[in-house]
This record gives C-alpha cells, sequence and structure tokens, in this order.
C-alpha cells in the first residue's frame, strides 16, 4: 500500500496552482497599494476612491485566485518542501504590500507606543493617550483598551523603539509576524508526524491558506506570534512520540519548557488558554488516570503559570490585561453566530416597535455555550484515552484507525480536541474576524483525517475583507444574519440525526 505521506512526482497541476497563487499575491499587492490599509484613508472607503472599481476587481480576482490554487491541493503538496517553497513564493510580494485587510498593525503601534510612553495601554485608549498616529487607526479602536497580554504590549513597544516612525514601526511589526509564522512553519511537519498525518499536507493547508499570507503577513496580525509560540510549545509535549518512542515518562524540564511556550502564547493573545486543558492531556505519559494527569498537567501548568506571571510582572502591567478582554466585542457583525441570532431578533423587535437588546443576551448565550461545550469535550477527549486509544474521537473519528501506534493516536485525540475547541471558541465567541480562523486550522490541519469541514469555511473567510479592511459583512448586514441565523438553525436540526446515523468506529474526520 503506498504511503499517503510520502512525497509524489510533481505535476502540471502542481506547476499551476503554484502559479495561479503567485498571480493572485500579486494582484492582491497592487490592490494593496491602490487602496490598502494605508495610513491616511480611514475616512475614505475604498468604494469612494477614484480607483476603487479597480481596487476590488484586482482584490477579488487575487483572493479568487489564491483560493483556488489552495484548493487545488488541499490533499496535499508534491512534498513538505515543495509546499514550503510555494508558500514562500506567495508570500514574498506581500512582504512588501500595504498592509492588507485590517487596520489593526496601526492599533498595535499605538499601543505599543502607549506603554513606550510610560502610560498604561489596559487602562488609556490611545486617543486619550495622545498617540502621534491616530489617524492611522481605526475609529472603533481609538478609545479601547489593549486587549492583548504583555508579551505583546512589549513587543509592540520594542516595534516602536526600534521603527522610530509609523512606517519603521509597521515594518517591525510584520518582522515580528513573519519570524512568529516562520517558527510555527518549521513546528508543522514535527506535529503532523506525532499525529500520523502527512507533513506535505499539513504545511499546504497552513502555508499556502490566503489567510495567512494576507492577514498574517501583510496585515502583521499578532496571531502569528501567538502560532509562534503555541506550536512550539505543542511539539515539545510530542517528543517522547517522536523522538523516543519506549519512554514512557518524560522529563519535567520539557514539560516545564513547553508550559513556558503556552503561556507566553496566552500573554499575547488569550484565545491561546483554550488550548491548556487538551494539552494537559498531551502531557501524559503512561496510563491515563488521575495521579498521572495531576503530575504530568500540573508540571506544564507551572511553566504556563510562571511565564503568565512573570510577563505580567516584568511588564510593569500585572493582570491589567485581562480586564482589555471584552473589548474585542464592541463591533457588532452576522459572522458571529451568536451575534447574528441577536441581530434578527432585534430586527424583529424593531418592527414591533420594541428595542429588545437581544444581541448582548444572545452573546451571553454563546460564552455559556461555549464554556459548557468545552467542558464536555474535554471529558469526552479524556474518556476515551483513559477507555481506549481506538475510542471515537472529539469530532466522532476512530483516531487508531489509521494510527497503529497508539502513543501517536493518543496524541491525535488530545490535540485533536483542541482543535475542536478552537472552532467552537471561534464559532461561538461575540466577533468573529477572517485571521481568526487560523487558529483552528493550524491545529486541525496537522490531526484531521478529513479536511473539507475546516478548509471550506477558510476559504469563504477569505473572501470578508476588502484591501482597506472594511468588513464585507457590513455590506449585507440584515440579510446576511437572516443568512446565519438559518445556517445555525439548519445546522441545530442535522446534527442529533447526524449523530445518531454515526457509529462509535466512523471514518476520520
Amino acid at each position: 500500500m503506498t504511503d499517503p505521506g510520502a512525497p509524489r512526482p510533481v505535476s502540471p497541476r502542481d506547476r499551476g496552482a503554484r502559479h495561479l497563487g503567485l498571480v493572485g499575491a500579486l494582484l492582491l499587492v497592487v490592490a494593496g497599494y491602490l487602496d490598502g490599509a494605508l495610513p491616511g484613508a480611514t475616512t475614505v472607503r475604498v468604494w469612494d476612491s477614484d480607483t476603487g472599481p479597480l481596487t476590488v476587481a484586482l482584490w477579488l480576482a487575487g483572493t479568487a485566485a489564491m483560493v483556488g490554487a489552495w484548493w487545488m491541493l488541499r490533499a496535499g503538496a508534491p512534498s513538505a518542501r515543495w509546499a514550503y517553497r510555494t508558500a514562500g513564493l506567495w508570500t514574498l510580494p506581500l512582504l512588501f504590500s500595504a498592509p492588507l485587510g485590517s487596520r489593526d498593525v496601526y492599533s498595535y503601534a499605538c499601543q505599543g507606543w502607549v506603554y513606550a510612553d510610560g502610560d498604561d495601554p489596559y487602562a488609556t485608549g490611545v486617543a486619550a493617550a495622545g498617540c502621534p498616529w491616530l489617524e492611522a487607526v481605526a475609529p472603533v479602536w481609538r478609545d479601547t483598551p489593549a486587549p492583548y497580554g504583555p508579551v505583546f504590549v512589549l513587543l509592540a513597544a520594542l516595534a516602536v523603539m526600534l521603527g522610530g516612525g509609523l512606517v519603521g514601526t509597521v515594518v517591525a511589526l510584520r518582522v515580528l509576524a513573519v519570524a512568529g509564522l516562520l517558527v510555527a512553519a518549521l513546528c508543522l511537519p514535527g506535529l503532523a508526524r506525532a499525529a500520523g498525518v502527512p507533513a506535505r499536507r499539513a504545511t499546504w493547508l497552513v502555508l499556502a491558506c490566503p489567510l495567512v499570507g494576507v492577514h498574517l503577513v501583510a496585515g502583521a496580525h499578532n496571531d502569528a506570534v501567538m502560532l509562534g509560540l503555541l506550536l512550539p510549545g505543542l511539539l515539545l509535549l510530542t517528543r517522547p512520540v517522536v523522538s523516543a518512542p519506549r519512554i514512557t515518562g518524560q522529563r519535567p524540564g520539557w514539560l516545564l519548557a513547553a508550559g513556558m511556550l503556552l503561556g507566553l502564547a496566552v500573554s499575547v493573545k488569550a484565545t491561546a488558554g483554550v488550548v491548556l486543558p487538551f494539552a494537559a492531556l498531551a502531557a501524559v505519559r503512561g496510563r491515563y488516570t488521575l495521579p498521572v494527569l495531576l503530575r504530568d498537567g500540573g508540571l506544564l501548568a507551572v511553566g504556563v503559570l510562571g511565564a503568565v506571571a512573570v510577563t505580567s510582572l516584568l511588564s510593569g502591567l500585572g493582570l491589567g490585561w485581562i480586564g482589555g478582554l471584552g473589548s474585542s466585542g464592541d463591533t457588532v457583525q452576522w459572522t458571529s453566530p451568536p451575534t447574528a441570532v441577536g441581530m434578527v431578533v432585534d430586527y424583529a423587535g424593531e418592527l414591533a416597535g420594541r428595542d429588545l437588546g437581544a444581541v448582548s443576551v444572545a452573546r451571553v448565550v454563546g460564552l455559556v455555550l461555549l464554556a459548557g461545550f468545552l467542558v464536555f469535550l474535554w471529558w469526552r477527549t479524556w474518556s476515551a484515552l483513559r477507555g481506549s486509544t481506538r475510542a471515537a474521537t472529539p469530532t466522532g473519528a476512530s483516531a487508531a484507525d489509521h494510527c497503529p501506534d497508539p502513543r501517536v493516536a493518543r496524541w491525535r485525540l488530545a490535540l485533536g480536541g483542541a482543535g475542536v475547541a478552537l472552532v467552537a471558541t471561534v464559532v461561538l465567541a461575540p466577533v468573529f474576524h477572517p485571521w481568526y480562523a487560523t487558529w483552528p486550522l493550524a491545529v486541525l490541519a496537522v490531526t484531521a483525517g478529513r479536511t473539507t469541514w475546516f478548509v471550506l469555511p477558510c476559504a469563504a473567510a477569505s473572501f470578508l475583507a476588502l484591501p482597506d479592511g472594511t468588513n464585507v459583512a457590513r455590506l449585507v448586514k440584515a440579510p446576511g444574519a437572516v443568512a446565519m441565523t438559518l445556517l445555525v438553525l439548519a445546522i441545530l436540526l442535522w446534527a442529533p440525526s447526524r449523530l445518531r446515523r454515526q457509529s462509535p468506529g466512523g471514518s476520520p474526520t
């Protein structure tokens, strides 16, 4: 039987995908310099500019080309090396692009300036602090505290000091994002091998995804830095699996180091915390019993808490950053399913002449459902790991169907649970932005057997942000909210019958 992870010959289809994606990246760079998220364009929407129609056409063609090329090889590139080279080729022009898809990089710059100037970015908005680059920041973020952890605030302040001016700071922030992405990229083959997934597929799905090039590279989003700390932390947990299969225990030093990296990831963006309970399961060596979980997971937790505490203290900001986490929910868009449901209820209330305020209620319900689902998911993963390596995965798949090595099957179960947890976080959070999809993508790409269920939404999300940062969802607010609500209802009606038909030993996700 042919090894699905073995390299294959490069075909004309592969070459065509490589060239198509490169053309798409070049078109997006041109669109970016015409009407991208440039510093002085906060009050002019792309469709109001003289070159607006051309920009939108270039953006649509470029995005379609990159998405199409990525989709063509979703089953895997010819080899991991070929995937690295192709993704690098597509990324090269985006390195020199104007910021694309959002204006968040200017918020980062101002938050770093506030800290470098001696103020607390968790207590003072960038407008009140007097950031000299305020006009470049999107109005919605000018009066909100920083929602990021102290590690990223320190990195943003460093970018300000190294960059000098706004352009230099943006360049420094992009360098940081690319550095994070490079570290994450180097971890993908090891993570994929540990979970029994072809490295040539995992590297392609992550690195060639248009969301990564447009938002993590050109947009310089700090999600790249988070992934650059999260994935190495997870990779350290695989060390006995990929390098010393006969070892049933794990040295405390490796667990502490992994915990520190995961803690640093949380100190960049708190979303990484969703992975921690599943990382504790991955840290277990030997039998899955409560004492062993407390031993190995406890060491991991010491590393996490130590990294968070040290960075919070060294920054002088303490835990004030936790209070800023809620500010990311200030925007109301139907791309978040709970928000969409609340919007539809509010629209119905308006027709009856009543202000129901359902959006805030729906968001709270979404967060409650998220908390309950995460607990259920963790318990199901724990039970599967304790019971048998052939038990159903959190997504209904048999982890051992294609993983004869029990160590690989266990790792795939634990990390797969983390991927599903990130999916739930993205779906049930009060706000959704396209680059949020890169969180579960990076984990699911190295664990999932079936990929269409998360690749297709990533492809759709690539079309949600215009070059200047305008969210396309704003243009179809009411119809979008209704469509999303209908989709939620359809899934709720379909899911129970799907679960009843699904056998415990179903095919991989």
